[in-house]
């Protein structure tokens, strides 16, 4: 029946049964979207159930062998556009990789992951990671199951990594840590060595309305679409996308502490530029889905500290910000907060943590995480390694669970293999940065006068329409001219952090 229907037939077909899996997809992530903002306590298990059902479903669509033959035959007759053919080869790997699991698998993963998420919230709130022992433990071991089912070469981790950049490898990891870890110390060492930024100013009490009304002023500024998205409160910010036309991001408010939501606000507009800019005619479609986690992450980490870190942003919004808290800034001037937010100092929290040391917190992370897949390390000496390596690598103490090894929502989510995009999106984004300054003279200029827009411009053409068409590095190629070289990265945090400590 296939092998009788035209190339364009079989290319509407497979288009048509692609966007039946996204619908599905999409509509259990409303109800994961909503688990975690508006959901009633009580109703945490029937959405547990509610999202398996649906996962299960788009599961069982995905690898239906209807599709697979398609697939196959798309691919063999080699006749479509390049867009066309992209989008099959895309599939059909995609396809390949998940005839490894199973519908009840997914089913399983579904609901532990469910499970997990409202654990951990009460865990939280308990600040006692012993309630969230027993379902982490079981999501590890699911990890662990699925890294098998995939398959993988050399290390476990990989299978896990793969489903987040592509290609990525324990040994690739390994080498970028090692490339900036010395150089790393080095630079929190020589700034350690000079008077520390005073910062006492963002700890202020900032009121909870006027933050959020800055905020949706700082997000729509920044070119968000609220015809196509909405922001809301949730214990930990995130982003999620149902089509480009609507995207949700979330943040959270700290009373006492202004940057708490400022820069997840930034950071998470980041995401939601990129996923307002995917093209709309791919919907469902791998050309409509976004590169990697790391171009994701280059994209919030770039509008996060190279643009919204910048002595060139405030200088336009930081009048705004005196309207909204005249008492708390007052005596302040734009020089005196460009330095306080740019103090580098070690802490506890990942998301609050400076340009600098955050590094070493996805480091601890990612060298856990590979400690649990391997056997190295159980979840019983979570709290001990965590504390320690808080010592080791940032030389602070952990107070308790909940500004420890409780403040990441990621293994609640199953993400195992996350945490590595954000150091690696950090890299790509500012090479990213200084090619776009290098290409469009008009940038630097049009930031300092609260014009976002040519940045945001060459981020769409040069980023967020392609796709998911190229790997990561071919798109860093395509972008900047070559693949991704970590220096960049290093040169721009040893010239920002030497102006403002002097050295």
């Amino acid at each position: 029946m296939v092998l009788t229907k035209s190339t364009k037939e079989l290319y509407e077909e497979y288009t048509l049964r692609m966007k039946k899996v996204a619908d599905v997809r999409n509509a259990a992530a409303v109800l994961q979207w909503d688990e975690e903002t508006y959901l009633p306590a009580k109703g945490a298990a029937f959405r547990g159930r509610q999202l398996a059902t649906l996962s299960e479903i788009a599961h069982e669509w995905s690898i239906d062998p209807a599709l697979g033959d398609l697939l196959t035959t798309l691919k063999e007759r080699g006749d479509l556009d390049e867009p066309g053919q992209r989008n099959i080869t895309l599939s059909l790997e995609d396809y390949t990789r998940q005839k490894k699991f199973t519908p009840a698998f997914i089913r399983l993963l579904s609901e532990t992951t469910s499970r997990c998420f409202h654990t951990w919230v009460k865990a939280r709130t308990a600040n006692s990671f012993s309630l969230f022992r027993d379902d982490l433990d079981q999501m590890i071991q699911l990890k662990k199951q699925e890294a098998e089912l995939a398959g993988y070469e050399q290390h476990p981790y990989n299978a896990l990594l793969d489903q987040f950049e592509r290609g990525a490898t324990v040994s690739l990891l390994d080498n970028a840590f090692n490339q900036v870890r010395e150089p790393l110390k080095d630079l929190l060492t020589r700034i350690q060595a000079r008077p520390a930024a005073d910062d006492s100013f963002l700890h202020r009490t900032y009121p909870k309305q006027k933050q959020w009304d800055f905020g949706m002023e700082v997000i729509r500024q920044m070119g968000f679409d609220f015809e196509a998205g909405r922001q809301d409160i949730s214990e930990h910010p995130f982003t999620t996308s149902f089509n480009k036309y609507d995207v949700r991001i979330t943040t959270r408010i700290d009373e006492q502490d202004f940057a708490n939501m400022t820069w997840s606000c930034i950071h998470e507009t980041g995401h939601a530029l990129y996923e307002q800019g995917l093209p709309e005619e791919y919907y469902g479609l791998p050309l409509g889905e976004y590169a990697s986690l790391s171009i994701h992450e280059s994209q919030s980490r770039l509008w996060e500290n190279n643009v919204g870190r910048s002595l060139a942003w405030w200088k336009h919004w930081y009048p705004t910000l005196l309207t909204y808290f005249p008492q708390q800034l007052e005596g302040v001037s734009v020089d005196q907060f460009y330095h306080g937010i740019n103090k580098v100092t070690t802490s506890l929290i990942r998301t609050e943590a400076d340009e600098v040391s955050y590094h070493f917190h996805v480091m601890i992370r990612y060298e856990l995480e590979k400690s649990l897949l391997e056997g190295t390390l159980s979840v019983d000496d979570i709290p001990a390694y965590w504390n320690q390596k808080y010592s080791e690598y940032l030389n602070v103490s952990v107070p308790d669970d909940k500004n420890g090894c409780l403040q990441d929502v990621h293994w609640s989510h199953g993400s195992l293999g996350y945490f590595p995009t954000y150091s690696l999106g950090s890299f790509y984004g500012a090479q990213l940065y200084l090619a776009a300054e290098d290409q469009d003279s008009s940038i630097k200029a049009s930031i300092a006068q609260g014009n976002t827009a040519p940045l945001l411009n060459w981020l769409r053409q040069n980023v967020h329409r392609h796709g998911r068409r190229y790997t990561s590095e071919e798109l860093c190629r395509q972008a900047t001219g070559q693949t991704l070289d970590i220096q960049y990265f290093l040169h721009y945090l040893l010239d920002k952090y030497k102006k403002i400590y002097n050295f």
